[in-house]
């Protein structure tokens, strides 16, 4: 999968960091919550990153005279305010986060809907590559989990006119269960109702060029969201997305203050949960055969009872 994106999109490998200066402003709080923090030596705060996706959009600024236009890394992180009660309900919910994460350049021009639909395409025949070599290599051994030939695109508006009776996480069931594969697109901002289908930090997607891919899961009954991505905010999303969310104070860091000014790049990115793909492809039934963390007690008991081994 990482060999097609990459080749498709366009991408380099660089090395990421575990953990960023806090005043840098490359962090992702995302809906606020608290990342896990410690204090270096010297006296400088630090925290273990969220996500990679202003810190991507940062280091393709940095690499700009070395001809480097796309790049990927392999990006691991801490959720330690991941609901409690979210991990002991879904199969596919951690403390740890693992992902292949990716950013691309792209020209003011392309930052519309139709680029991102393309994208979206180039990353979905990735993930069917590697579905294609497991079935090669292992023939008739996986065969509930599936995947539809082409991708079905919805908007989150659209959506919920559709299933004006079931809340996000009902209606993304319904569709991906429908279409086997979609991706839902515009993500954060209120819709109609008044509720947002999902919440998103301000300062990286733009909330009306993003969106999530979700496949349907069959072993675990439910629509799996493997990715999410989107072109990444400019100077008028921003400073409408911080003012949204009461955070117009971040304009003052760094990194802000480079996308308000026009300095930093425009973007598409997004990551890809690598601990789901493996657990979709091979038809685990939790997170956990895939990916050594840390669970409450009540997973180990249900897990053991259905002969479930956790790492």
């Amino acid at each position: 999968m990482e060999r097609e994106i990459s080749r498709a999109v366009g991408l380099e490998y660089i090395p990421s960091p575990m953990f960023v200066r806090d005043m840098s402003g490359v962090n992702d709080d995302l809906n606020g919550e608290e990342p896990v923090r410690f204090q270096t030596s010297d006296g400088e705060w630090c925290s273990v990153v969220h996500s990679l996706a202003k810190w991507k959009r940062w280091m393709l600024w940095k690499l700009r005279d070395d001809g480097v236009s796309g790049i990927w890394c392999d990006m691991r992180g801490i959720r330690k305010c991941e609901d409690a009660d979210v991990i002991c309900t879904s199969r596919m919910h951690s403390y740890q986060v693992e992902q292949f994460d990716w950013e691309k350049v792209i020209p003011s021009e392309k930052r519309n809907i139709e680029f991102l639909k393309e994208t979206v395409r180039e990353i979905y025949r990735g993930l069917k590559a590697a579905k294609e070599r497991v079935d090669a290599e292992y023939p008739g051994m996986f065969l509930r989990n599936k995947l539809a030939d082409e991708v079905r695109f919805v908007q989150s508006q659209e959506l919920e006119e559709l299933f004006p009776e079931l809340n996000a996480q009902e209606r993304e069931n319904a569709i991906a269960r429908e279409a086997g594969s979609v991706f839902i697109i515009g993500i954060g901002h209120p819709l109609k109702s008044g509720k947002e289908h999902g919440q998103r930090s301000a300062d990286y997607d733009d909330w009306d060029l993003n969106g999530d891919l979700i496949v349907w899961n069959e072993v675990i009954g439910c629509g799996m969201e493997v990715s999410s991505m989107g072109i990444r905010v400019d100077h008028t999303s921003l400073r409408r997305q911080l003012e949204a969310k009461n955070e117009s104070r971040k304009a003052e860091y760094e990194f802000h203050r480079g996308v308000l000014e026009g300095v930093i790049p425009p973007t598409i990115g997004g990551g890809i949960g690598k601990s789901r793909v493996v657990m979709f492809l091979l038809e685990a039934r939790h997170i956990g055969e895939i990916q050594a963390s840390v669970w409450p007690k009540k997973v180990h008991e249900e897990c053991a009872d259905e002969g479930i081994h956790l790492l």
